[in-house]
């Protein structure tokens, strides 16, 4: 597939962000191809052409049983194989709101104890009850393995979910999480980037204010936010404010994510 990283997007059955994730991993400098769920499902051994693997948002089948839980369901029964060799390779892989819930619902994250096929955490429906659709600010955490997230301190992104709430009633294992920097990125105070828990700041009360996991290795790595749908400066509600006041970047700031993750496969 050239010298470009190599980039398989699951589509299909109710995810609808391809095409600005297939951007995404373009502008960074990756090689993208869009995959049918049943056509991966029926040649699972098509994942070893890849470096990476994104699961997209959108609303999965949807989203009947709780968002992200048939998909999980499917990709466990037919897919397990394939993506432990995946993982076991050291390639990366990304989940993004309903993709995130998916990663979730089948165990990737928080993948303590290279359990990664055992669900532990849960996405939960927001506490305000309903579907929210707005922007809020991300705080990224410095001693974070994630591979997606190395050098960012703060970031504006769009979020759109009604179940995004992380949850546990283990307490333990939550501070294993915290413990071991699992927690790569928090909902944070739009002026200081401080953890949040009042809402709309934390648009849906997940606990420790987590916006997004990974796993030990860095590698596997879910949020809630939609980094790809912050691409281009015109992007951000405000550019406009921004290009008056000269706060407008070059480009937009969703995209810092993948250009780490592409920055990653091109060494390794």
């Amino acid at each position: 597939m050239g010298s470009k990283p190599s980039v398989l997007i699951i589509t299909g059955y109710g995810v609808n962000c391809e095409a600005e994730s297939r951007v995404a991993w373009e502008l960074a400098g990756a090689e993208v191809q869009l995959v049918h769920l049943h056509d991966l499902l029926d040649a699972p051994d098509r994942l070893r052409d890849f470096k990476a693997l994104m699961f997209i948002g959108g609303f999965s089948f949807g989203d009947h049983m709780g968002s992200g839980h048939v998909l999980a369901l499917r990709i466990r029964h037919h897919l397990r194989e394939e993506l432990e060799r995946f993982i076991a390779g050291g390639h990366l892989i990304l989940g993004v709101c309903n993709g995130f819930q998916v990663m979730v619902k089948l165990g990737l994250l928080p993948g303590l104890d290279n359990q990664y096929f055992t669900q532990t955490v849960a996405l939960m429906q927001n506490d305000c009850g309903t579907f929210q659709n707005f922007w809020v600010t991300l705080g990224f955490e410095p001693q974070s393995p994630c591979i997606f997230t190395r050098g960012l301190t703060r970031m504006p992104l769009p979020i759109r979910h009604g179940e995004g709430k992380i949850f546990t009633r283990d307490k333990s294992l939550l501070e294993r999480i915290e413990a071991g920097h699992g927690v790569a990125c928090r909902y944070g105070d739009p002026a200081t980037g401080a953890p949040v828990m009042t809402f709309p700041d934390n648009p849906n009360g997940s606990l420790n204010a987590i916006a997004g996991l990974c796993d030990p290795t860095g590698r596997i790595f879910g949020l809630m936010p939609h980094p790809e749908a912050y691409l281009f400066p015109e992007n951000h509600p405000q550019w406009q404010r921004q290009k008056l006041d000269g706060t407008l970047p070059e480009e937009g700031l969703g995209l810092k994510l993948f250009r780490n993750a592409v920055g990653y496969l091109d060494n390794h």
